[in-house]
């Protein structure tokens, strides 16, 4: 309980980034990480990462959030590694819901912190 808890305030996190515009303070990636964004080819690297979601923020809409949730953890014996099985949704300044989906990240722990090493999101249908 106590690692699933550390990885959704981790989650938490990369989500205040969409909510505040600020890419400046995410720290969620590794230097190597890979992405599968929904409809996009592989990202390689933080840096590229990182410029990627800056460009998604231009389009971000005003008021709108992210908000994730870890619904399960899979930890390995040294705790060194997690697999994290998630939902999101994007909500506007209503609440109503913009997209929604699920992804999985794994997480690697360096320098005492958990790190995404790798990560896949899906997006569902939205009912109008």
């Amino acid at each position: 309980e106590q690692i699933k808890a550390e990885i959704q305030a981790i989650e938490n996190k990369y989500a205040s980034i969409y909510t505040h515009r600020n890419i400046d303070s995410l720290t969620y990636y590794a230097d190597s990480a890979v992405s599968y964004f929904v409809g996009q080819e592989p990202i390689s690297g933080k840096a590229a990462i990182h410029q990627f979601i800056a460009e998604e923020l231009k389009d971000f809409p005003a008021g709108a959030k992210i908000i994730n949730e870890t619904i399960e953890i899979y930890v390995t014996d040294d705790g060194n590694n997690v697999a994290e099985i998630g939902a999101y949704k994007r909500v506007d300044s209503t609440g109503k819901i913009l997209q929604n989906g699920h992804f999985f990240s794994f997480f690697a722990k360096r320098d005492g912190r958990y790190v995404c090493t790798r990560d896949m999101a899906t997006a569902h249908p939205v009912a109008e």
